[in-house]
């Protein structure tokens, strides 16, 4: 080896000696796999690298992770993990979700530590049901959905996760899918390579309280017809013989289109994941099958100042203009009373 190459981990250095205590057959399996395979290669130390999560199915994560790692409380993963990463800017700080989890109770937590683009991954399994509380309907369930708690249907309009991650300004957007493990594997390590938020929804199969939900987009047979697989530069073609495509009308709506018939690629919309004006990502997070086909991969993938490190320039600013200082100074530096 190198004086400047970087040891690289195993697979196995990056397994703790945990039981997985997952259901047989949960899509969870697939995910924990391809993020140890996605991390070994990176050159970076175990101890370098912190799991956060907050509580459901996916939240035991960071017991499988032979790394440091936080089980935290519902829904606030987002805001340890800020604070982790403002006060150590040289971990690699992920935080593992859920739907139930990540927007629901988290919701809030979830939209600004987006927002303000803190250099953190934010990965979410989505189900669309909560699983460890037994199969009730989630924020991303669709209407109708009958389950325990909405015995009936459920009648909430479904929280798309990517048009609420656009929404708040992320700079970093994907979508994957647990059994596509190469794409999952190369989605993981795009989103390890950014500098800032990266948000990456992973479609994930439930097989207790919601299987096969995502079928349309993973079943050999049917999946060429409703999943878009984008590629940066290239026109968003799908279909089993790559003929169709996603055009704009007169509008600015898209619309699905054969090719054919006077219909060229040079038609279809060219994906531009770097583009700095997000309204093609946005547009390309409201597709639902099967009026469309839903896209994966990388929608965005831009550059703006991280959160964390412009907090600590601040505090370095400030300390060689004044000075350390003291604690005990900053308790007494206002009205003090003293009670007897």
């Amino acid at each position: 080896m190198s004086a400047t190459a970087l040891p690289t981990l195993t697979v196995k250095e990056l397994s703790s000696d945990q039981d997985v205590r997952w259901c047989p057959g949960c899509g969870d399996y697939s995910i924990l796999a391809q993020m140890k395979k996605a991390l070994a290669p990176l050159g970076i130390p175990r101890e370098k690298f912190v799991f956060v999560s907050g509580i459901g199915c996916s939240s035991r994560f960071p017991y499988y992770m032979n790394t440091y790692g936080f089980h935290s409380i519902h829904g606030r993963a987002p805001t340890l993990a800020t604070g982790l990463k403002i006060a150590r800017p040289d971990l690699h700080v992920w935080v593992i979700t859920g739907d139930g989890d990540g927007l629901s109770i988290g919701g809030n937590h979830f939209l600004h530590a987006i927002r303000r683009n803190v250099d953190i991954k934010i990965i979410l399994f989505n189900n669309e049901i909560y699983g460890l509380t037994k199969g009730q309907y989630s924020p991303t369930s669709r209407l109708g959905t009958r389950t325990k708690s909405s015995p009936q249907g459920s009648i909430e309009t479904p929280v798309r996760p990517l048009t609420v991650a656009i929404g708040s300004e992320a700079t970093f957007v994907a979508r994957t899918i647990d059994t596509d493990i190469h794409h999952l594997c190369e989605t993981l390590q795009r989103a390890a390579a950014h500098k800032g938020t990266a948000f990456v929804e992973v479609y994930q199969n439930c097989n207790i309280f919601n299987d096969g939900v995502w079928d349309y987009v993973k079943d050999k047979s049917v999946k060429a017809d409703h999943a878009l697989y984008l590629e940066h530069g290239k026109p968003l073609l799908f279909g089993k013989d790559k003929n169709k495509g996603i055009r704009l009308n007169g509008k600015c709506e898209p619309e699905v289109v054969e090719l054919g018939n006077g219909i060229t690629i040079d038609d279809l919309v060219i994906h531009d994941e770097r583009a700095e004006e997000p309204t093609l990502a946005f547009l390309l997070s409201r597709f639902v099958s099967p009026e469309f086909p839903e896209p994966v991969g990388i929608f965005r993938a831009v550059e703006r100042p991280c959160y964390d490190l412009q907090v600590n320039e601040q505090v370095e600013e400030i300390i060689k203009a004044k000075g350390a200082g003291k604690l005990e100074d900053l308790l007494a530096s206002d009205d003090v009373w003293t009670v007897t």
